[in-house]
């Protein structure tokens, strides 16, 4: 790779990110940004929750502002369950992409460059789900896509992941409206849910490996 053209370009664009964005009122800008969003309502922003993840657009974009726009309107509590609702139809739907509507062609694709699809048994089915959804790193959409390609068993599935994603679902929202909020107590609430996730994966991943091996 043009390593050397890449930095001078990255350089030079944020040279030039840096001077137009000189001078911005970013409080401004954000509660503008807010009032658009909430002002669509509740249907458009989950809707597009459930849908728009599927195809690649990170699902922390929608929890982390959740909480913001719609808590006074819906209350906390209310938003943690329409988040989780729209997380659920989001895996419902990634499933059925990459099991049934997608499968062919990406078996093809994957299939030219000498690879096959892996599928899970019901012995290790389980371990799989837990171990591609606790692992660090691959995008929500992606554990979802191989999941469903891998043939995992649907009530398993959904069940597995939803009970995975709560803890990180609700820190987020949490996390989000106190920083937008400037509200120390509750950002330290949703640290607080985060860390003591990333320890309970820790646990669970530690304790997968172990029966498995």
């Amino acid at each position: 790779m043009p390593v050397v053209q890449l930095a001078i370009g990255l350089v030079a664009v944020g040279a030039l990110v840096f001077f137009l964005a000189r001078g911005l009122d970013y409080a401004a800008l954000r509660d503008r940004g807010v009032g658009i969003v909430r002002g669509m309502g509740p249907w458009a922003f989950f809707s597009a929750m459930a849908l728009l993840p599927a195809v690649s657009v990170p699902l922390s974009l929608f929890t982390l502002t959740a909480g913001e726009l719609f808590a006074p309107l819906m209350t906390l509590p209310g938003v943690i369950v329409a988040s989780f609702v729209a997380i659920g139809i989001n895996m419902v739907i990634t499933y059925w992409l990459a099991r049934y509507a997608l499968r062919p062609i990406l078996a093809k694709l994957m299939a030219r460059y000498g690879y096959t699809i892996p599928k899970a048994t019901k012995a290790n089915a389980l371990s799989v789900t837990l171990a591609l959804r606790l692992t660090p790193g691959p995008p929500f959409f992606i554990q979802s896509y191989l999941l469903g390609m891998a043939e995992i068993p649907f009530r398993l599935y959904l069940v597995t992941s939803l009970l995975c994603q709560i803890p990180w679902g609700v820190g987020s929202i949490v996390l989000g409206k106190g920083i937008f909020n400037g509200n120390f107590k509750l950002v330290m609430y949703g640290v607080g849910v985060l860390v003591l996730a990333g320890i309970a994966v820790q646990w669970v991943r530690s304790r997968n490996a172990t029966r498995a091996a």
